[in-house]
């Protein structure tokens, strides 16, 4: 047996190259978000950021278990941008509380607009969402809301947003000439047929913010109604 031969050979495995070095969290959801509000969801995946980091998806196993875990911790961070009143519960009125709460996500969403339809692949459940959900339960607990009604309203609210926010388009031109299309069609309609709508066609269509902020103060209405009749009761 050559010892010398053995010794070089342990000695050469024990100057092999170490792996990749780690890539700080912070820096791959950056960049995972850039693929997001860039080039949409479906571009979002383990691969593709891989690439833009210029590493290999070994590396980003070591922080996400596989493409649902890293949506998870994206849109957790994009919910962290989200405006949360930090103030005790009782010491503001609800509805004014919990619309900012409501406005805020509305403009995070709209400001990430590739990111609500993967909000409806799962259940947001990372801690920056458990701070916003317990922010706005505890509001809504704190002024009268019975332990059945908070957490439906709870829920509706954060639909209604997500919905409102499924509308949106990363391409805002498009959606601007689609609407002033949609405008010159109103005000060239039949006015013996469809009197209302040609009476109504400067109103037509209305910008997404104003039919978000018009609905929200209806929802906001709702409840408190629904609440006071609970209380009633």
């Amino acid at each position: 047996m050559n010892t010398a031969s053995t010794e070089s050979g342990a000695s050469a495995a024990g100057r092999r190259a170490p792996g990749r070095p780690r890539i700080p969290l912070e820096r791959i959801l950056t960049t995972a978000l850039t693929i997001l509000d860039e080039d949409g969801a479906d571009a979002l995946s383990l691969r593709m950021l891989a690439q833009r980091l210029g590493s290999s998806t070994a590396t980003l196993y070591r922080h996400f278990e596989n493409r649902a875990d890293l949506v998870a911790q994206v849109v957790d961070r994009i919910i962290g941008e989200i405006e949360v009143d930090d103030e005790e519960p009782g010491a503001t009125h609800w509805q004014p509380a919990v619309r900012a709460a409501a406005v805020s996500m509305f403009k995070v969403l709209s400001r990430h607009r590739n990111v609500a339809v993967l909000l409806t692949e799962q259940i947001p459940t990372g801690p920056n969402a458990a701070v916003y959900r317990e922010r706005v339960l505890a509001l809504l607990l704190a002024h009268g809301f019975p332990q059945s009604l908070a957490p439906r309203a709870y829920a509706s609210l954060a639909r209604y947003v997500l919905g409102f926010a499924m509308q949106l388009t990363a391409d805002r031109a498009a959606k601007s000439r689609d609407e002033a299309r949609t405008s010159a069609a109103l005000h060239r309609i039949d006015a013996t047929r469809f009197p209302a709508t040609r009476a109504l066609a400067d109103f037509l269509p209305m910008p997404i913010e104003e039919e978000f902020a018009f609905g929200l103060d209806l929802l906001l209405a709702g409840l408190a109604q629904m609440r006071d009749q609970h209380a009633e009761t």
